[in-house]
């Protein structure tokens, strides 16, 4: 099953989870995380079990929503959805395990902590290790549903997080970029230097770092050693 329009663009609906439906699942989640190509902050993950009694007009990726709307959506799916759930990962787990794996995690956890708990798991793109049957859907946001509200819970989440981060730190527009790598970040950055939620692995972040990873020090004193 390919829902798309006749141009070849994805076309957002819930034909997975009815399909599902009549195969005798009744609590179809989908699951998608955010923030995975900023410098700053946790990547953040939702699941959400929609109610087809209690349907949500408009849902599509939350990229392609603006600020307002994802905002609405989110309150209409939080209050109206059968079961949702919100998981972080913060900076150094990222630096720590990569940006993948920490993305995979945050999905993990926010599925564990939906109750109740689904009997099918619908993925943007990405398999996990869960004990349910899954199915990963390239471009998931724009094609599914129960994929394109996480997208939404997740992003307004994480847009709150960078909000009340940026009152701690007003200096580097948090509120603003959300912790992407725009060029009023690195300018940032590099007048003020990196925050300890700032992700070290990534570049340009890495190159102000005074302090190496744990994998650059583990190479130094290799390369020391095989010197010596």
């Amino acid at each position: 099953m390919r829902p798309e329009t006749p141009g070849g663009k994805f076309r957002c609906e819930s034909s997975w989870e009815r399909e599902l439906q009549a195969r005798g699942f009744h609590a179809v989640a989908g699951v998608d995380e955010v923030g995975r190509g900023a410098l700053f902050g946790p990547v953040v993950a939702a699941a959400v079990i929609l109610s087809p009694a209690r349907p949500v007009r408009g849902l599509n990726d939350s990229k392609l929503l603006e600020p307002d709307r994802r905002e609405v959506l989110a309150a209409r799916i939080r209050e109206r959805a059968v079961a949702w759930a919100v998981a972080a990962v913060d900076a150094a787990t990222i630096d720590s395990v990569n940006i993948y794996q920490a993305s995979r995690m945050a999905m993990r956890l926010a599925v564990a902590r939906l109750v109740p708990a689904p009997d099918f798991v619908l993925t943007d793109a990405v398999p996990l290790e869960i004990p349910f049957p899954q199915k990963a859907l390239i471009k998931g946001d724009a094609r599914c549903h129960a994929i394109a509200a996480a997208s939404i819970v997740a992003k307004v989440y994480r847009d709150a997080c960078m909000k009340a981060w940026d009152q701690v730190f007003p200096e580097y527009g948090l509120a603003d970029h959300k912790g992407y790598a725009t060029p009023e970040h690195r300018r940032a950055i590099r007048e003020h230097g990196l925050t300890p939620l700032h992700r070290l692995s990534y570049e340009p972040v890495r190159a102000h770092s005074v302090f190496p990873l744990e994998a650059d020090l583990q190479m130094e004193l290799f390369e020391t050693a095989a010197g010596s």
